[in-house]
């Protein structure tokens, strides 16, 4: 860090007193919302005492200039503030839910919202977001999964890279940048029984190939900070984590930005059981290579007392010291502490173009589930229409988990959506029930409704808080006394098209051989109404895939598609083999399905060369043509699979994707190039390994077996 210290943050350095050097590592709620425990406290007095570094959970162009201008005239030094703020799918406009949006399997679009949530927030004076979110996430009981790019990491890699170039642009010091976060570092989304906070049991080599790539992904791609995860690892938690944090993280992999704690993470290490006070957790954090302390006063109050002891050194100090600063002068704050471009830019009159882009991001989110005798699109509005459920018309719940500055006024649910697009339909709703608790005299009304409609919209899942942080859940199916509605309405025989709104997959497999059809509609944002009217309709043909494993039954969770050969693997007919009596092994919905309402064919799958040498390039082509009725886009895998090597490895492994948008008797080719390093493994050492012997490759829209094509090529070293 110190090889790349500017003059100004050495000068910083040499006038700073211990107190304002330990003041820079501490970060303070604003208290204009609340994203964890306790009270956000008296941050302008810490302020003006200079105790504060930066804030989180502060905004609005007047609020952040005033705090910045006391930071700037009536400090001491006159070291300007960060304000960090949780700005994960949205700021202002709100886009789906990473979950959702990682169904799109598209990091331009990935980039491109991004983007625009940098714009707004920079624009209300944010210069920080914790985001992205790079667990890789496998049990739909951790609520989380929500904020996740799902169960695959090269396709959480992928998704970390586009949002670290979305949020933080070409240039950080720009004033409509914003600083990203990689979190949580690493295996949050294995806590244990999906439990929020609890204990991860994770082996070595699934650290390194499964938990650990989306973040060195990030780090490449130029992350300002990271934050390491609430949990343990090898039952040491992350926050005091010498290894992986400094070793791995700092030495290994070259990170020179800041890391923060989360949320009063640092005080937590003595409910874990590693320090005995508030004084040991911080020294235990700062040796660690912890800079920012958020929320938990432990570095004002205990690293005095650690530096008096021997604790720690003023070294330690001094490095968190200067990686903050030295974040601050990459964003330009020392010479534009008010970014007064970020003034000038007004989002309001971009509100029009933001939302479009919403609209087509949230229709790009949608997985068609299912779609038995292709009742969809329905082409012609119906005569009379059935609005049900307690989702038909929850402006609220649209926002999902994590949504920024959005307003609840600004979100457009599935009804006004559907009345737009069918205006001269009856359209008659009920919500039947609530969406958890409540009684169920509602169900008999919007029973009635649907006798008397010709098609039914069945809208059900859950209410936004029950997906994201603290929000796990035992029991992932529909809450309430939903079912009941369900069944009721089902029932009557009428055609029924079910709107799935959720942050993780809901085990409801009944529902799936009942209705008509199944949309997994997530939480998609101020444009839900109008992207799902747009899918409904047929006016976008649905290009969504699951980029998790949906499961047939809670007893199968975890599951996912790049599990690992058995000695004994699953034989119907082999009782002695890996297999449940009284269920499938296979999820009910693999990685990588969803509908069309068209049909592709995959066909003339090659691989070029048939032979490898280290260092050389390999082609993966196939050719997709569109057999269906009207235009669409399709999304092509492509996995590999070692199935000789000296570290036995998994049954696929994802590689890379391309698109295709194809006319009704189009044809086009997809194709990629990887290299022999995407061939490599980590071996027995965990150092990148390239063995001889015969690779096989696969391409199709789905991890199914029999979705996929397969060829061979032949690696010699």
């Amino acid at each position: 860090m110190s090889a790349r210290l500017t003059d100004r943050v050495a000068r910083l350095m040499r006038a700073m007193t211990i107190d304002e050097k330990i003041g820079q590592l501490n970060m303070l709620s604003g208290g204009l919302v609340v994203t964890g425990p306790g009270e956000p406290g008296d941050y302008m007095a810490a302020l003006k005492a200079g105790s504060v570094g930066s804030l989180l959970n502060l905004f609005g162009r007047g609020q952040v200039r005033e705090v910045q201008r006391i930071a700037v005239e009536e400090t001491r030094l006159g070291i300007p503030l960060i304000f960090g703020y949780d700005v994960i799918h949205g700021h202002r406009t709100i886009f789906p839910i990473p979950l959702a949006e990682a169904s799109a399997f598209d990091p331009a679009l990935w980039e491109r919202t991004a983007r625009i949530a940098a714009l707004e927030a920079a624009a209300e004076g944010l210069t920080l977001t914790f985001a992205p979110m790079l667990d890789v996430s496998r049990d739909p009981r951790w609520g989380r999964m929500a904020e996740s790019g799902g169960e695959d990491p090269w396709l959480t890699a992928r998704f970390a890279i586009a949002k670290v170039k979305g949020f933080q642009g070409d240039d950080l010091k720009s004033p409509l940048s914003i600083a990203a976060t990689a979190k949580h570092l690493a295996a949050y989304g294995a806590s244990v029984a999906g439990r929020d906070y609890a204990q991860v049991e994770v082996s070595e080599r699934s650290l390194h190939e499964v938990y650990l790539p989306p973040f060195e992904a990030a780090v490449a791609a130029g992350v300002a900070a990271i934050m390491p995860a609430f949990t343990d690892m090898d039952n040491i938690p992350l926050t005091a984590h010498v290894a992986i944090l400094r070793d791995m993280v700092r030495r290994q992999w070259g990170f020179e930005g800041v890391i923060i704690s989360d949320y009063t993470a640092i005080n937590e290490l003595v409910p874990h059981g590693v320090a005995a006070d508030v004084t040991e957790a911080a020294a235990l954090a700062l040796k660690a290579g912890v800079d920012i302390d958020l929320m938990g006063l432990a570095y004002v109050e205990g690293l005095p007392k650690a530096l008096q002891s021997g604790a720690v050194s003023m070294e330690h100090i001094d490095q968190a010291a200067q990686r903050v600063l030295m974040l601050k002068e990459e964003l330009g704050l020392f010479d534009d502490p008010y970014r007064d471009a970020a003034v000038k830019f007004d989002h309001k009159a971009r509100r029009v173009e933001h939302r479009d882009i919403a609209r087509d991001a949230a229709r790009r989110s949608i997985v068609l589930l299912s779609n038995r005798g292709n009742i969809l699109p329905v082409t012609q509005p119906p005569r009379r229409v059935a609005m049900l459920g307690p989702l038909a018309n929850a402006q609220a719940e649209m926002l999902g988990p994590w949504s920024g500055a959005g307003l609840i006024e600004d979100m457009v649910p599935f009804l006004p959506g559907m009345r737009a697009a069918w205006h001269e339909s009856e359209i008659l709703y009920a919500p039947g029930v609530s969406i958890e608790g409540g009684d169920t005299k509602g169900i008999e009304a919007a029973v009635g409704f649907a006798e008397r409609a010709d098609i039914v919209l069945l809208c059900l899942g859950e209410e936004r808080y029950m997906s994201g942080e603290a929000a796990s859940r035992a029991r992932p199916d529909l809450p309430g006394h939903q079912e009941a509605l369900a069944r009721a309405v089902l029932a009557t025989g009428k055609p029924v098209i079910v709107l799935l709104s959720s942050g993780r997959p809901l085990i409801v497999p009944w529902l799936f051989e009942v209705a008509q059809a199944v949309l997994a509609t997530w939480f998609l944002g101020s444009e839900a109404g109008h992207a799902v009217a747009d899918v409904i309709t047929g006016q976008w043909s649905p290009s969504a895939k699951l980029p998790v494993s949906w499961p047939a039954d809670r007893g199968q969770v975890p599951v996912f598609y790049a599990h690992r050969p058995s000695g004994r693997p699953m034989a119907p007919a082999n009782r002695y083999s890996s297999k449940y009596l009284d269920l499938p092994n296979e999820p009910l919905f693999p990685f990588g399905h969803g509908l069309s309402y068209t049909r592709f064919t995959h066909r003339d799958f090659n691989v070029s060369p048939s032979e490898l040498r280290a260092g050389a390039k390999v082609t993966l082509s196939v050719s997709v043509r569109n057999d269906g009725p009207v235009a669409g886009e399709e999304t092509v895998l492509f996995f590999l699979r070692d199935p000789v090597a000296s570290v036995s490895r998994p049954v696929l492994e994802l590689k890379g994707m391309g698109k295709a948008w194809l006319e009704p008797r189009q044809t086009k080719t997809v194709e990629i190039t990887l290299s022999t390093d995407d061939l490599a493994f980590p071996g027995t050492d965990y150092a990148p390994r390239l063995e001889p012997g015969v690779i096989e490759f696969f391409a199709g829209p789905s991890a199914r077996d029999e979705d996929l094509l397969k060829a061979e090529v032949h690696v010699v070293v």
